[in-house]
């Protein structure tokens, strides 16, 4: 068997730590994927055209963190608490399937909120077609308050 020179060594070890690199991350994005789709992100300015213009009666607005309340929205609880999570199955299940649902929390960035993902899960697990994530990317005063976007 031949030997092998240390550039074909390096090479070979960094053809091997990428490959590990790449499948860690594709390891991780499938666990920690979000339970949203970019399509069910809602920009805040959009959501506060429609409380300004008045379309936004059709809205069901539920705010299932602690920052403040939006105007129009009913206060749920922390999404991460399993009695606020039932409280808002509760009140999807009075709701029709294709009925406009938004949600939001605002706390903080979502990679780090712990109360948007249940309750997008129980959204998508109850099969709504209009169900959204209130895109509060950064937080509720950054991403609402600061835009002079209505609070109750």
């Amino acid at each position: 068997m031949r030997k092998m020179n240390r550039k074909t060594i390096s090479i070979l070890a960094v053809a091997a730590i990428a490959f590990i690199a790449l499948a860690c991350q594709a390891f991780s994005s499938q666990q920690g994927s979000d339970p949203w789709t970019k399509e069910q992100l809602m920009p805040p300015a959009e959501l506060a055209r429609m409380i300004k213009d008045g379309t936004a009666k059709n809205v069901h607005l539920f705010n299932i963190g602690p920052s403040g309340d939006i105007k129009g929205s009913e206060d749920i609880g922390e999404g991460r608490d399993p009695a606020s999570i039932a409280k808002l199955k509760g009140r999807l299940s009075e709701l029709p399937k294709d009925a406009q649902v938004v949600v939001y929390c605002g706390c903080c960035p979502f990679k780090n909120c712990p109360n948007v993902r249940p309750a997008m899960s129980l959204l998508n697990e109850m099969q709504f077609t209009n169900g959204k994530l209130l895109d509060l990317s950064e937080n509720l005063k950054t991403d609402w308050i600061d835009k002079g976007y209505p609070m109750q």
